[in-house]
C-alpha cells in the first residue's frame, strides 16, 4: 500500500495510507450494486402508475437524477464517503488530509465520465498505479486522493506500550492529547530513530514542548519516550 506525507493541524508531518485499487474497486462493485438496486426497485414501483407517453419525462427524471448523482451527493453530504467506500473504509480528502470542498467534489464528478464510465474504469485504474498518490484524473484536478481509514495492526505501529512497575509520570498535561495524536508522533518518531534523522526527532520535541506548555529537562529523545509512555500510563488507568 502507498503513502504519503500530509501536515496535521499541528504542523506534525505524518505518513498516510492511499487505498489500493483493490479497495476502490470493490467500494465501485458496492456501490454500483446500490444504484442497480434503487432502479429495479423504482421502475417497479413506477410501472404500476400508469403513466402516459407526457408522463415519461417523469418516469425518467425518478430513476436518471438519483443515479447519475449519486456520487456527488454522497461524497459531498457523507465526508468523502459513499457506502462502498464506508463499507471498504476508504475516504476522499484533499492532499494535506484535511476536507475538500463541494466545488472540489464536483471536479472529480465531472471527471468521473471520463475516468470511469467511458473508459470502464481502465483510465483511473492506469492513472492510479502510475501516480503513486492514488489519484486518477478526477483528483489530479481537484487535488484530492482517496485514503483507507483502516486500523494499522503492526506491532510497532500500536499505541500501547509497557509501562515499568513503579513507574512515576512527569507530565500530566498529556491529558489533552488524543490517541490519534499519540499514534502520530509515536510512527514518527520510530520513522525517525530508524532513518537516524536526528533533526526531525528535534523538531518534534520542540512541537511536543509547545503543545504540553512545558521545558523538559531530558534529551529530545527521552522527552519524546516520556510523552508517548505517559500517555498510556494516564489513558490505562482512566
Amino acid at each position: 500500500m502507498d503513502n504519503f506525507q500530509i501536515e496535521t493541524a499541528q504542523n506534525i508531518s505524518i505518513n498516510q495510507n492511499v487505498a489500493s485499487v483493490g479497495d476502490r474497486i470493490l467500494a465501485f462493485i458496492v456501490d454500483v450494486f446500490i444504484i442497480g438496486l434503487y432502479i429495479v426497485i423504482s421502475s417497479l414501483a413506477l410501472a404500476g402508475t400508469g403513466l402516459d407517453a407526457a408522463g415519461q419525462w417523469v418516469y425518467y427524471l425518478v430513476m436518471g437524477l438519483p443515479s447519475l448523482l449519486y456520487y456527488l451527493l454522497w461524497e459531498s453530504l457523507y465526508d468523502g464517503r459513499t457506502p462502498g467506500k464506508a463499507a471498504l473504509q476508504i475516504r476522499v480528502v484533499k492532499l494535506d488530509g484535511s476536507r475538500p470542498a463541494f466545488a472540489e467534489y464536483l471536479i472529480r464528478w465531472l471527471l468521473r465520465f471520463i475516468d470511469i464510465s467511458i473508459s470502464s474504469g481502465a483510465i483511473a485504474v492506469v492513472t492510479i498505479l502510475l501516480n503513486g498518490r492514488g489519484q486518477r484524473l478526477g483528483d489530479l484536478a481537484a487535488k484530492t486522493t482517496v485514503i483507507s481509514e483502516k486500523p494499522r495492526t503492526s506491532l510497532n505501529r500500536s499505541l500501547a506500550v509497557d509501562i515499568p512497575e513503579g513507574y512515576q509520570p512527569k507530565y500530566p498535561q498529556v491529558s489533552v492529547l488524543k490517541d490519534a495524536d499519540v499514534q502520530d508522533i509515536k510512527n514518527l518518531y520510530q520513522t525517525a530513530r530508524k532513518n537516524h534523522n536526528h533533526r526531525l526527532i528535534l523538531s518534534l520535541s520542540e512541537k511536543l514542548s509547545e503543545l504540553l506548555e512545558t521545558k523538559p529537562k531530558e534529551s529530545p529523545m527521552e522527552f519524546i519516550q516520556q510523552v508517548i509512555t505517559d500517555y498510556n500510563y494516564y489513558t490505562q488507568r482512566a
